[in-house]
């Protein structure tokens, strides 16, 4: 075991110290960029005190509008008062009608955007551009999840930008001149993006090979320190690079693995976005005038939204979001980032009414949730092995799904995959099947150091991994160098 350790932890030297120093070199660019890139200035949406009274009813508002099917109605906080936002289709601009009046506000989904821009950023230039973005691309790329939306760009120096998803009021990313650079970086480093998209079986066959070399030479260097015993320290670089081995050993071996686990599987089972709204509602049923008795509705609620959604038998609702008591929330930068990444309640309970009687509805959330899952899996509840409503972001649910809170359904055979639902407009949030658990489970906690969570986000965690990060870099450095130095001796003693 000792001369096969050595013989082959030489032998991939070479290949194995360029993967550790692309790697560990890249690796290091994503702490800086999500802990020091641009943040929100305000982390929770815009909202309106939501009062019902007297508006031009929604039935004939849509009526109006010849709108008999939607994806989604609902009401939203905008410039200074609360607006009826219709989703006909999910790949169009949202339409919006004043709830007063009735009347519709043309084009008003673009200026909608631009004020979220500029609620969540707080910025006060001019906008030099608002574009409509409806698939991933390079610069928001599929992790982000939300799709259509709206990239808004300040004209500033360092080109501000935010990507804002106008169906949930959502900030759905943000950017500037410092982490494009970061992300550009990244992704030509880390991922390879500069492949050309048809032949990237090459660029998986490439990584595979290199990111192999480096988990094997992990374990013949493990098994280097297993088998050969010093009393004493060697002398120089070799002595260094064997300390540092007894320190980066099972990082090395972590951080291969889990790396190469994530790119065989995402290179069998290509990543698509799960977000998925419901089959269009019926909203010809919500004919009850629900501004006509708004104040004894809501008598001792506050309500903080108001959508129409269908449940499974076809009857319309109205669900009537209860807010959250908020306090002060997350004020500075890193209180906002923190927010985001662990995830904080943004909505309480819900009242449901039936659209059509007025008459409240006792099933709650649930029962809706369970129906959702019924209709976005085909499959009865009896699959459904737990149920749970969700209110902070983890390993099986992160912060990219940018949802909270969401209903979490285990779905055993013939679904075998866990299925995540929003309640408010009935949305399909997220899927996991089982066969890919171990994977993302392996990516978050090894990966990407998710056991580090319990000691804070930004000090600890972006400590420890700038630390292992460089540490990555001195032992490919110290291995390097002595490789090369062999190489060089072997070419004199054949001289």
């Amino acid at each position: 075991m000792r001369v096969f350790s050595i013989k082959y932890h030489r032998l991939l030297a070479l290949f194995g110290g360029i993967a550790l120093l692309l790697w560990g070199g890249s690796g290091l660019l994503h702490p800086i960029m999500t802990n020091f890139g641009p943040q929100p200035a305000v982390f929770y949406p815009p909202s309106q005190p939501v009062d019902l009274t007297g508006i031009h009813p929604i039935h004939d508002t849509l009526q109006d509008a010849r709108i008999t099917e939607a994806s989604a109605v609902k009401v939203v906080a905008t410039e200074g008062r609360n607006i009826l936002q219709v989703t006909t289709r999910p790949t169009e601009p949202r339409r919006y009608f004043e709830l007063l009046g009735g009347e519709e506000v043309p084009g008003y989904d673009e200026s909608h955007a631009e004020f979220l821009a500029r609620h969540y950023t707080q910025a006060s230039e001019p906008i030099r551009s608002t574009e409509w973005v409806t698939d991933f691309t390079d610069e928001y790329p599929w992790v982000n999840r939300l799709l259509p939306v709206y990239k808004v760009t300040f004209d500033r120096p360092d080109n501000l930008s935010i990507y804002v998803y106008t169906e949930t009021n959502a900030s759905a990313g943000m950017g500037d001149n410092f982490k494009d650079a970061l992300q550009a970086g990244f992704r030509w480093i880390h991922t390879w993006s500069w492949f050309p998209r048809e032949a990237d079986w090459a660029r998986v066959v490439l990584m595979a090979l290199l990111v192999g070399s480096l988990f094997a030479l992990g374990v013949t260097g493990v098994g280097m320190l297993l088998f050969i015993k010093r009393k004493v320290r060697a002398p120089g670089s070799r002595g260094w690079h064997r300390l540092a081995g007894y320190v980066l050993a099972l990082p090395i071996l972590g951080y291969s693995a889990s790396g190469l686990f994530h790119l065989l599987t995402y290179a069998a089972v290509p990543p698509v976005a799960s977000l998925q709204l419901s089959e269009p509602i019926n909203v010809a049923g919500a004919v009850f005038p629900i501004g006509e008795q708004w104040q004894e509705l809501s008598e001792g609620l506050d309500v903080s939204g108001v959508s129409i959604i269908e449940d499974r038998n076809g009857r319309v609702l109205y669900r009537l979001g209860l807010a959250m008591p908020r306090g002060n929330g997350p004020q500075t930068a890193s209180e906002i980032r923190n927010a985001r990444f662990e995830g904080v309640e943004r909505t309480g309970p819900a009242v449901y009414l039936d659209a059509a009687t007025g008459d409240v509805v006792p099933e709650g959330d649930r029962e809706l949730a369970l129906q959702l899952g019924e209709t976005f899996t085909g499959a009865d509840r009896g699959a459904i092995e737990a149920a749970s409503l969700v209110t902070r972001f983890g390993p099986d649910y992160d912060f990219r799904n940018k949802r909270l809170p969401v209903w979490r359904l285990d779905y055993g055979s013939p679904v075998n995959a866990t299925i995540f639902v929003d309640t408010t407009t009935g949305v399909l949030v997220d899927e996991v099947p089982n066969a890919s658990k171990a994977e993302r489970l392996s990516f978050s906690v090894v990966h990407k150091l998710g056991f580090l969570r319990a000691l804070g986000r930004k000090g600890p965690d972006l400590a420890a991994v700038i630390l292992i990060s460089l540490s990555l870099i001195f032992l490919a450095v110290l291995g390097l160098q002595m490789d090369l130095k062999r190489r060089a001796r072997k070419r004199r003693s054949r001289k």
